[in-house]
């Protein structure tokens, strides 16, 4: 039997007791505050429908411009005469690489390759997507950034307070400063809400990994004009709209704990200890291999003046940009991009389980990600790159979510992925309704969890990927309709 020792009290003669003050182990009342917020239609300072009229004020108040340029064109940039690969002068920032990918037969979809060569972004240093918050008038508001990056179709979106890598915050650009890095770096000046490491595109990034967190202060803040204070019932609404809400925020934000009290969601159809053991089992039976090549020795890949591509035009293609940023810490740079070849769909099935309402998740393996696979939604392509198969043969629920009209559907919003790296990338997001005779037993890489699971998962690192934190973001705000 171990004795434990009471540290509070006196171990001898003369000695002062020591002290430990213990706490609860979770925050009871934040659920109920991040709630609070979501029920508010309208921030202390800006109403929601004049945020859209703010951006377009900063947008014409600040010089934009992004021009594809040829690689020649590249300022710092070069490929690296060893392999190809494009890589900065400073050995910093990242990389343009290549990888080969097998999938084992036994654990591969029919509809995915066996292996292949690609493209991919190698950024190994982990950079800060941080939102700021602060109650104002009793309700909770999150720091927003009126952001350009070079790979938004429409240039500004809200981001979030800091959006940097380590090598923009330790000025490797010899740029500005990045304003309130000081609420997310060195002596905490205020209290965690959320702080989490989460992955990026693992189909695009090999092994990248951001924290995400969220700091509640009490200074008295007063926004710089590219930033404003919005409730998460301001963002919800924002989310309903297309290119307004960027990635980075959708996932910082998606990182919270769930903001309803709701006791269904003590309920689901799998217990947690089910659903772990599930994503253990699902990570176990796939292997994956996956090993990183020179960029100029990838199979059916070829290099142009203005692009790496493939022949046949589909997936991506690496591209290259001159940018223009008046508000910006550099005002002026050149940089590769991924280009896709065309508009992802990405969805979530979903229905009631005993009145409670359930998402059907993927366990998607995708060559860059560090854990094999991490959760998905339901679909998550780009239906171009199917077409040439027979319906038997492409991926599951794929027509089912393009063929539901609007009546099944529960949401709908295009959204871009990450503009600093992507140009023109964006996603048609979806939560429809799962057709009445879709089976609670579906195939063995998918599950059925519930909106709690989800925000559960979301506290860990790599369990959610990047497209499901989208949508779980979407969900917690109140974007979308669950009830």
């Amino acid at each position: 039997m171990i004795r434990w020792t009471d540290t509070t009290r006196t171990t001898g003669p003369g000695q002062n007791p020591v002290t430990a003050a213990l706490r609860r182990r979770a925050e009871d009342g934040l659920p109920r505050r991040l709630a609070r917020s979501v029920a508010e239609p309208d921030g202390a300072h800006l109403r929601t429908d004049e945020v859209t009229d703010w951006l377009a004020e900063r947008l014409r108040a600040n010089r934009f411009r992004v021009d594809r340029i040829p690689f020649a064109g590249l300022d710092g940039w070069s490929s690296a005469p060893d392999s190809g690969n494009l890589v900065h002068r400073s050995g910093r920032f990242f990389s343009v690489e290549g990888v080969g990918v097998t999938i084992a037969g036994e654990s591969r979809p029919k509809w995915q390759e066996p292996a292949w060569h690609q493209p991919i972004i190698h950024q190994p240093e982990v950079g800060i997507l941080g939102i700021l918050a602060k109650e104002i008038d009793g309700v909770l508001h999150f720091l927003m950034q009126a952001k350009m990056e070079p790979g938004n179709r429409n240039v500004l979106q809200l981001s979030p307070t800091v959006q940097a890598t380590r090598s923009n915050y330790t000025k490797v650009h010899q740029g500005a400063g990045v304003r309130y890095l000081e609420y997310f770096l060195g002596p905490r000046r205020g209290r965690v809400l959320a702080d989490t490491l989460q992955s990026e595109h693992g189909s695009w990034f090999l092994r990248k990994a951001n924290r995400n967190v969220v700091v509640e202060t009490d200074d008295d803040v007063v926004p710089h004009e590219d930033f404003r204070w919005l409730t998460l019932g301001q963002i919800g609404r924002l989310l309903r709209h297309d290119n307004l809400v960027n990635m980075d925020s959708r996932t910082v934000l998606a990182t919270l704990p769930a903001s309803s009290t709701d006791g269904s969601r003590a309920r689901a159809l799998h217990t947690d200890l089910e659903m772990l053991s599930w994503i253990t089992a699902q990570r176990a039976r796939h292997e994956v291999r996956v090993e990183r090549l020179p960029l100029a020795g990838v199979e059916g890949w070829h290099r142009t003046p203005t692009a790496v591509e493939r022949a046949d035009g589909r997936y991506f293609r690496v591209v290259a940009v001159a940018v223009q940023a008046g508000n910006r810490e550099v005002t002026g740079w050149t940089q590769p991009l991924i280009e896709p070849a065309g508009r992802g769909v990405t969805a979530f099935l979903t229905r009631c389980f005993g009145g409670v309402p359930h998402f059907l998740v993927h366990a998607r393996v995708e060559a860059g990600l560090l854990d094999v696979l991490e959760l998905a939604p339901t679909v998550q392509y780009t239906p171009e790159n199917y077409a040439r198969l027979d319906p038997a043969d492409r991926p599951p629920f794929l027509d089912q979510v393009l063929a539901a009209g609007p009546r099944r559907t529960r949401y709908e919003a295009v959204h871009s992925e990450e503009g600093g790296r992507f140009l023109n990338a964006e996603s048609r997001y979806l939560v429809v309704e799962a057709d009445p005779g879709t089976t609670p037993e579906p195939p063995e890489d998918y599950l059925w969890v519930t909106p709690g699971q989800l925000g559960t998962l979301a506290r860990h690192a790599r369990y959610l990927n990047v497209q499901a934190r989208t949508l779980l973001a979407c969900i917690n705000t109140g974007a979308v309709e669950t009830s």
